[in-house]
């Protein structure tokens, strides 16, 4: 009777019913019987899924008689994982790392199936999310694992060496910390899993897909939210200036009118790596929009010795790139001419920002009172702002200082272990 993917006909739902009512009479008649899982007897011997057959089943005893064809919805699976995970993953294969011992993909696996529940997730999504996190997989003198890529190592180190420059003696900063981030809230972001009693099925229907989605951006400080620096909007939708969508000219817009006016002097602005931050300046040289004669003029003026007239645009481009100093990006121009500095936290590194586990209470408060509607998400959300309260963000704000103080003290061991074991090789030669 098997129709995966398919929906099931009124016969064939009748057919469930009957079958399940049928093993609930032997069931409540008789002393024994072959199963006291009469759902799953029934999906075993027709061979559907137990999920269908409570779902036929619930609609019954709510409505009656089935008539409506039930669509069997099917999602996709998944194709990446979340940041919370990322930084478990990041932080296991450290630790196994720095112990000594192997790491596989399978073996990863099954550690996240055990102690996260993850043990569906395919081994490719896996691969692709340690490749870009910047681990590589291959052999070393002494032996064999996934180990960070030095892009990665520097990356952490330079953002560390920063943040570390800022931190006075007694724990304060000399200059306030300002960090900030996008997220977004779909209406039916809920909760997977409720109460119910097995033999009528689960009674919240979730609808089909995710629903109005909401873009959020805002930014703390250890005193809470900056006051004036919230925007939401709804995606795809015009809403006030804001054209439904995420870019470079709605982030700078919200950047220089509410951000830059509501924070303290001097401040550090810590922000991830989003590809509208890092926009260059209108007068930036070279970009890929740049004139071949540009790029012949300035190759000429300042480094004539390389230039030759019968260069190409790529390589006039590429020579240009490497001898003209780095060009300025828009948004820390404006910052510098505030007076404040921006500060890019090391990419795939969500555990260096606390915001990112505001967001996680944020959508935690809505998810659990999910009413499917937008004006209930709104009402929701608006609460789940005060959630974050001061005191919160202060902590969230430690725990961030405490990962990048582990950072700081695991990277140089890490480093004195293979300049020891540099040194023990080339003895032995």
């Amino acid at each position: 009777m098997s129709s995966q993917g398919k929906a099931y006909t009124t016969e064939q739902k009748e057919f469930i019913i009957r079958l399940k009512q049928s093993y609930d009479e032997e069931r409540a008649k008789q002393a024994t019987v072959s199963t006291t899982n009469a759902a799953g007897r029934v999906a075993k011997g027709l061979q559907v899924s137990l999920s269908t057959v409570k779902a036929v089943m619930a609609e019954y005893h709510r409505t009656g008689p089935v008539e409506a064809p039930l669509a069997l919805v099917r999602g996709k699976p998944g194709y990446r994982v979340g940041s919370a995970l990322e930084t478990v993953i990041r932080h296991r294969v450290r630790e196994l790392n720095r112990r000594g011992e192997a790491v596989s993909l399978r073996s990863l696996r099954s550690w996240l199936a055990q102690e996260y529940d993850q043990g569906d997730l395919p081994l490719n999504t896996l691969w692709r999310t340690i490749q870009r996190l910047g681990f590589v997989y291959g052999p070393s003198k002494r032996r064999s694992t996934l180990k960070e890529r030095a892009y990665v190592i520097i990356a952490r180190r330079q953002y560390l060496r920063q943040k570390r420059g800022n931190r006075a003696p007694s724990g304060s900063t000399y200059r306030p910390e300002v960090y900030l981030d996008e997220t977004y809230l779909n209406v039916n972001h809920s909760k997977d899993n409720t109460w119910y009693f097995e033999a009528d099925g689960p009674w919240v229907n979730k609808p089909a897909g995710k629903g109005p989605r909401l873009i959020i951006v805002h930014a703390i400080t250890p005193a809470g939210w900056v006051r004036g620096a919230k925007l939401v909007f709804q995606a795809k939708q015009r809403t006030g200036d804001y054209h439904g969508q995420m870019n470079s000219a709605n982030f700078t817009k919200w950047f220089t009118e509410q951000l830059l006016p509501n924070i303290p002097s001097r401040s550090l602005i810590i922000m991830d790596n989003a590809a509208y931050h890092n926009e260059l300046a209108e007068d930036a040289f070279p970009t890929p929009k740049t004139s071949k004669a540009q790029l012949r003029q300035w190759l000429r003026r300042h480094h004539l010795g390389e230039y030759r007239e019968d260069m190409l645009k790529p390589e006039l481009y590429q020579k240009c790139k490497q001898r003209c100093p780095v060009p300025p990006l828009k948004l820390d121009l404006m910052a510098q001419a505030a007076g404040h500095t921006i500060v890019r936290t090391p990419p795939y590194h969500p555990e260096l920002q606390p915001i990112e586990m505001g967001w996680a209470i944020l959508k935690e408060y809505c998810a659990a009172r999910c009413d499917y509607t937008l004006a209930g998400l709104k009402t929701h959300l608006e609460a789940g702002f005060a959630q974050v309260t001061p005191a919160v963000c202060q902590s969230l704000i430690q725990k961030v200082r405490d990962q990048e103080d582990q950072y700081w003290v695991e990277d140089e061991e890490d480093d004195e272990e293979d300049n020891d074991g540099e040194l023990l090789d080339f003895m032995a030669l």
